[in-house]
């Protein structure tokens, strides 16, 4: 077997992991080794913003994952896409740049983790990014690796959305990741010059000359080896044959909210009696890990119009647009090549009471149904709506000892009548923005029609159609001591071993209010200081 040593191996290359192999490899005395199951980040579907894999109904650079039947959703199997790629899921997603609440990071240091309230997080934010536009802004930073941009060809059709939601008492914020959430806007986007700025162009491609990074692909990671509790590397395939890496330091789990539990379960650590279930040696009861899955569940509304100029669709007029514009993005990244789809949104309250947002809406400038795999002749545009602060649970569990099984992934949509109640209401606001006024020049007619006063209607449609906004995280949460369920302490070690550390965004106790790519880099950045640190002492 083919053994390999540095001292630290991280076992994912999504966004965690690449910010804190980068972040590490910083000093020329430290190597990293990062093993990354999907393929090169060297598709033109990635870098090309209009490619959206995500979108795509094949395993293309895509895990692909469904999830068990959900109740709450009439016995549907979700849907999961996940980044299969160098950058994971940052390589394939919308590229909106969201950090989510202040409350958020307060109420996680509020549960015992010292150190990750708003004003302590902030300054890793501020360090991962460059941002074109709030250059001089006490929220903002410059000269980080990510790169945040506006859209370079936005639609027209976005005016319409910003006015009806002005008219519908929700303002134009020109920083939903500044001050206040509260408002309508542009999306900022991680683009740079008209490309895709993922996890791995950002933290990886600069520095894959450093002597002490190794980036291995295709690289399938079947377990933790361990000698008693102390993690001393992983093994791992490559076109059948196994291999593995050792850790001087540490092994570090970057593999998300699926792939993190997985391999701790696979490797002894996990729920007991589980385990043995599987037949899979207990090395630590750890009951938490797996547990208290999040994910923001999301319904869209989508309306056809005649406008193929300002709108994405299936039409001659529209396939001629396109064809133009791949030669205007390659030789210039420029164009409508360089759109998101996804290009403006906004944070509302459900009820005028709440001292902040629990619902975010994203503007698409094409159809959406059913992640992309329904199509739909002709042109149209959609908004998403999504619950912010989900108060239903779910699970990842084992579906066997093979490490190429899929997880059992139950995120548990609407298990909590509240959340049904919230998704409600949330519909009811989005209808009347989108049926104010603004939109009467494109508006044709709507997919899925309902009436926005018919509660029970609305409730059995988000039953129907609604899904993950591909945000699952909190199988790893980071807890005190006194929490039984934390797999994390505030350090991101993993509780009763050692040398093990779990760095994405698993480790969240509760999702954020927003998009989870931006606050996972953050955690890559904050946890390779916490192990420079402890490396140190």
């Amino acid at each position: 077997m083919s053994i390999e040593e540095f001292d630290y191996v991280v076992v994912g290359g999504g966004s965690g992991g690449c910010a804190v192999a980068s972040r590490l490899t910083e000093d020329p005395n430290v190597s990293v080794c990062v093993l990354e199951a999907g393929t090169a980040d060297n598709s033109v579907f990635i870098h090309a913003p209009a490619g959206l894999i995500a979108m795509m109904p094949t395993k293309y650079k895509n895990w692909a994952f469904k999830t068990v039947p959900q109740k709450g959703l009439n016995g549907r199997q979700g849907y999961q896409p996940r980044g299969k790629v160098l950058g994971g899921s940052s390589s394939t997603n919308a590229m909106l740049y969201v950090r989510g609440n202040r409350w958020d990071y307060d109420n996680w240091a509020a549960l015992g983790n010292a150190g990750w309230s708003y004003d302590e997080v902030l300054p890793y934010f501020k360090r991962s990014e460059n941002n074109e536009t709030h250059r001089n802004s006490a929220y903002h930073g410059t000269g980080g690796p990510l790169n945040v941009a506006e859209l370079r060809a936005p639609s027209a059709i976005n005016k319409a959305f910003l006015a009806a939601c002005a008219m519908n008492g929700v303002p134009h914020n020109p920083d939903y990741n500044g001050e206040d959430q509260f408002g309508s806007f542009m999306y900022q986007v991680t683009q740079v010059n008209g490309e895709r700025c993922s996890a791995a162009k950002a933290y990886i491609t600069p520095h894959l000359s450093r002597p002490n990074l190794a980036i291995r692909c295709n690289a399938t990671t079947s377990r933790i080896v361990f000698e008693g509790k102390r993690a001393r590397g992983v093994a791992y395939t490559v076109d059948g044959a196994e291999k593995e890496v050792r850790a001087r330091r540490e092994v570090i789990l970057a593999s998300g909210a699926f792939g993190s539990p997985q391999l701790l379960m696979l490797s002894g650590i996990g729920p007991g009696a589980d385990l043995q279930r599987l037949g899979i040696p207990v090395l630590h009861d750890l009951p938490g890990v797996g547990q208290n899955l999040q994910d923001h569940i999301d319904h869209i509304q989508s309306y056809k119009t005649s406008s193929s100029k300002d709108t994405f669709g299936l039409s001659l007029g529209g396939s001629v647009r396109l064809t133009g514009a791949m030669a205007d993005w390659r030789f210039n990244r420029q164009g409508v090549i360089t759109s998101n789809y996804a290009e403006a949104g906004a944070f509302l309250k459900s009820s005028p009471e709440l001292d902040r947002p629990d619902l975010q809406m994203v503007f698409v400038v094409a159809v959406v149904d059913d992640h992309g795999r329904k199509m739909h002749m002709g042109h149209g545009y959609s908004c998403h709506i999504e619950l912010l602060n989900p108060r239903s649970r779910g699970t990842v569990k084992l579906a066997s000892r093979d490490v190429h099984a899929a997880p059992l992934i139950n995120p548990n949509f609407l298990d909590d009548e509240h959340d049904l109640d919230v998704m409600v209401k949330g519909v009811q606001k989005q209808m009347a923005i989108l049926e104010a006024s603004p939109f009467n020049p494109y508006r044709g007619k709507m997919n899925y029609a309902v009436d926005r006063n018919d509660v029970k209607g609305i409730a059995q449609d988000i039953r129907s159609r609604a899904d993950t906004q591909y945000h699952p995280a909190c199988t790893c949460k980071m807890g005190p001591d006194s929490d039984p369920m934390a797999v994390v302490d505030a350090r991101l070690r993993v509780r009763g071993v050692e040398g093990l550390r779990v760095v994405d965004a698993s480790i969240m106790p509760v999702v954020c209010a927003g998009n989870t790519n931006a606050p996972t880099m953050m955690i890559g950045e904050k946890g390779a200081d916490m192990i420079r640190a402890d490396a140190r002492a």
